[in-house]
């Protein structure tokens, strides 16, 4: 653990002589242990040619949601979720493992950072691609969806280039948040609950053209706005930092980041200028994915995730 918290007092020193101690109070690492499936581990099929890219499950209606969703989350349609054996959501597929311990243990610090501050919706990014951003906003969901006092979790995908929750769920393609923008429906719609992980998940949908200038055009924040008074944490998973300006406009829609940073690619200078293009009082903490401990060894063995 020392290495990603002299890691980043140095960054934060070095790029503007002041330190950051809501990240260092925040710094989590993540380990990642053996795949030891318990879902359905059946393989995702691919849909046949000719069907269309993006499809509502059987007996959805083609809104996607009743009309009355407002009245309660719970009227949004259930799916079942199969996850793949190459999954690295190690928080469904192994619960008591100590990656699943350090989920929860996210978990527990944005609850108490909620006791100081006005703390639901939290958007999840990284530096650049290929980090797990993605992995990390999924296995926190299920952490606080989870635990004993049942919490109402939603799942956004926010980032609309590449976008990959539907698959590593094994939903196949749905309609989803690209979908919903591009139409000319105001109350939200695309959202699924997740039977065995226990939240719902707005997945991106078909990659648009033109995904900044949907993004720009101002439902965003009416989805916020509709969504907020149903649930207890709403997670977004954003694009990474560099060079995109997506995460700009979620920033300004959520309470607080997570920053996350992967051991042996994150370079930094990468996570200096991530650093540098959070405002600091939004700033919640940074995770450290991919990380190996000496004095787990003997009981976990680091894997390498086909990430983000």
């Amino acid at each position: 653990m020392s290495r990603i918290f002299d890691a980043l007092q140095r960054s934060g020193t070095e790029q503007s002589g002041v330190e950051y101690p809501d990240v260092v109070s925040m710094a989590t690492a993540v380990f990642e242990a053996p795949r030891l499936p318990n879902f359905d581990q059946s393989p995702i099929e691919e849909p046949a040619e000719g069907i269309p890219s993006v499809l509502l499950p059987a007996g959805v209606p083609e809104t996607g949601v009743p009309s009355d969703v407002h009245a309660s989350p719970t009227l949004f349609p259930s799916l079942e979720v199969s996850l793949a054996p190459s999954s690295r959501l190690v928080f469904f597929t192994q619960p008591e493992s100590l990656a699943a311990e350090k989920f929860r243990f996210l978990g527990v610090r944005l609850r108490h950072m909620r006791q100081n501050r006005p703390l639901k919706k939290v958007l999840v990014t990284s530096t650049i691609p290929e980090e797990g951003k993605s992995l990390i906003a999924s296995n926190l969901a299920g952490a606080l969806a989870q635990r004993r006092e049942k919490e109402r979790v939603l799942l956004i995908e926010g980032d609309l280039r590449r976008p990959v929750l539907a698959g590593q769920f094994g939903l196949g393609r749905l309609a989803g948040l690209s979908e919903w923008l591009e139409s000319g429906v105001d109350t939200a719609t695309n959202i699924y609950h997740l039977n065995a992980p226990g939240f719902w998940i707005m997945p991106g949908g078909a990659p648009p053209a033109n995904s900044l200038e949907l993004m720009q055009s101002g439902k965003l924040s009416a989805l916020m706005n509709q969504m907020a008074p149903l649930f207890d944490w709403i997670i977004v998973d954003s694009p990474p930092l560099l060079p995109l300006a997506d995460t700009t406009i979620w920033s300004r829609l959520t309470d607080g980041t997570i920053l996350v940073t992967r051991e042996g690619k994150t370079q930094k200078t990468q996570l200096q200028r991530g650093l540098e293009m959070i405002k600091k009082s939004n700033l919640l903490g940074v995770v450290l994915n991919s990380c190996t401990d000496e004095d787990q060894d003997n009981y976990y063995r680091r894997y390498s995730p086909a990430t983000k």
